[in-house]
């Protein structure tokens, strides 16, 4: 499970001056895309997971864990590796009229 986790966003995008396509390609299609007072606004969720460092070392240490108690570490490594499945994030960006990101809303971080 530990391989399978969510990969690392690169949430220092979220700034002033970034175009909307860096975005789109970091963090997929928006969930929400509307225009108010002539400006767009967007919504963006994801799931905040982990480098593939992180993960590899998780991974290895559950394998050997598993080796070392003859398979009883499941019993304690699937629980821990479900809490520890990613952080929720959300995000509303405004952009001007180049698409490029005026301001960033943090709506949800875990």
């Amino acid at each position: 499970m530990a391989a399978k986790q969510p990969e690392k966003k690169d949430i220092d995008l979220l700034k002033e001056g970034v175009t909307r396509t860096q975005l789109i390609s970091e963090f997929g299609a928006p969930v929400i895309s509307e225009y108010k007072n002539g400006k767009r606004f967007e919504i963006f969720k994801f799931v905040q997971g982990y480098s593939t460092g992180t993960k590899a070392g998780r991974a290895f240490l559950h394998g050997a864990a598993n080796v070392a108690t003859l398979g009883l570490w499941e019993l304690v490594g699937t629980p821990t590796e479900i809490t520890f499945s990613g952080d929720d994030m959300a995000f509303q960006v405004q952009y001007d009229e180049s698409d490029v990101v005026e301001e960033v809303v943090i709506i949800k971080k875990e």
